[in-house]
C-alpha cells in the first residue's frame, strides 16, 4: 500500500486536496475503485481526473502568485492603470495572473503527453478543457471611491473563483461527457484530431467538453481485471438522489434494510441501515 502524506496547513495545496475529495462526486462506485492503473483506460472518469488536475495546478499556482509567494510571478501587470470610460472604472489592486497559472499548468501537466496516439489527444483536450473552465470563471471585483460613500470612481481587479465551483462545473461536464474517435492523417496514419463519434461529419467537440474514447468499466460488479471491487455490501442512503443513494449505489439491483435498536438514556432510537444486495439469477 502506498500512503501519501500531505500538510494541509499549506494554503496552495487546497485545490489539489480538493481534487481528491471532488472525485467522490463523480461516481459512488468509481470512488472505491479509482487507481492510477484505472486511469490507463480512456474513460469519462479519466477525462474528469485529467481536467480537474490541470485546473487545480493552474488555480494553485495563480493563487500563490497573487499572494507573492513565488519569485517568478506576481499580479497581472497588464491589468494596471487602464481606465474604462464606458463603464466608469479603472484597474487597481492585484489582479490574479491567470495566464501565468495556465501556462505553468500546460508546461507541467502536458509535458508527459509524448506518445502520438489517440489517448494523448484525449488527455490534452481534457487538460485544456479544465483550464478553460477555470479561465472563464474568473471574477471581477470592484471598490467604490468618492466623498461620503459616493461612487465617483471604481477600481477593479480579477480574482480566482472558489475551486469547489470549478469542481462542480467539471462534475456536470463529466455527466455530459462526449465520446470521440480519432481522425488519422491520410499519409502517415498518425492521429491528427478528435471528432464526435457516431456522427458522419467531422464535428469536433467543444473546447470545454470532456471527451473519452472508451466506455467506462462496470463499477457495480466485482472484476479483478478492471480493479473494480463492486458495490455489494456498501452502505447507502435510501432518501438520497445522489451518488450515495441506494438506487445509484446499488446499480438498480435492490438493497436490504436492516433495523436495529439502540438505547440512549431513556430514549429509544430506531435506525435503518441499508446495504446493497446482489441477486444472482
Amino acid at each position: 500500500m502506498h500512503v501519501l502524506a500531505v500538510s494541509t496547513s499549506h494554503p496552495y495545496l487546497t485545490p489539489l486536496l480538493y481534487i481528491m475529495c471532488v472525485l467522490s462526486l463523480v461516481n459512488g462506485a468509481f470512488l472505491q475503485t479509482i487507481s492510477f492503473w484505472l486511469l490507463s483506460t480512456g474513460s469519462r472518469e479519466a477525462a474528469f481526473t485529467y481536467a480537474i488536475i490541470a485546473a487545480g495546478v493552474a488555480h494553485a499556482v495563480t493563487a500563490a502568485c497573487t499572494q507573492g509567494n513565488l519569485s517568478n510571478c506576481g499580479c497581472d501587470r497588464e491589468k494596471q492603470g487602464y481606465y474604462n470610460q464606458e463603464e466608469g472604472w479603472k484597474w487597481g489592486g492585484c489582479s490574479a495572473d491567470i495566464r501565468y497559472g495556465i501556462e505553468f499548468s500546460r508546461r507541467f501537466v502536458d509535458a508527459r503527453e509524448i506518445k502520438k496516439n489517440a489517448r494523448r489527444l484525449m488527455n490534452l483536450h481534457n487538460n485544456e478543457a479544465g483550464r478553460k473552465v477555470l479561465e472563464e470563471r474568473m471574477k471581477l471585483e470592484c471598490k467604490c471611491h468618492g466623498v461620503s460613500g459616493s461612487c465617483t470612481t471604481k477600481t477593479c481587479w480579477t480574482t480566482l473563483p472558489k475551486f469547489r465551483e470549478i469542481g462542480y462545473i467539471l462534475k456536470e461536464k463529466y455527466n455530459a461527457a462526449v465520446q470521440v474517435e480519432v481522425v488519422r492523417a491520410s499519409r502517415l496514419r498518425q492521429p491528427t484530431f478528435l471528432k464526435i463519434k457516431q456522427i458522419k461529419s467531422y464535428q469536433k467537440p467543444m473546447e470545454t467538453d470532456l471527451v473519452y474514447i472508451e466506455k467506462s468499466p462496470n463499477y457495480c460488479e466485482e472484476d479483478a481485471s478492471t480493479g473494480s471491487v463492486g458495490t455489494q455490501g456498501r452502505l447507502c442512503n435510501r432518501t438520497s438522489p445522489n451518488a450515495d443513494g441506494c438506487d445509484m449505489m446499488c446499480c438498480g439491483r435492490g438493497y436490504n434494510t436492516h433495523q436495529y435498536t439502540k438505547s440512549v438514556a431513556v430514549q429509544l432510537q430506531i435506525s435503518l441501515v441499508l446495504f446493497c444486495e446482489v441477486q444472482h439469477l
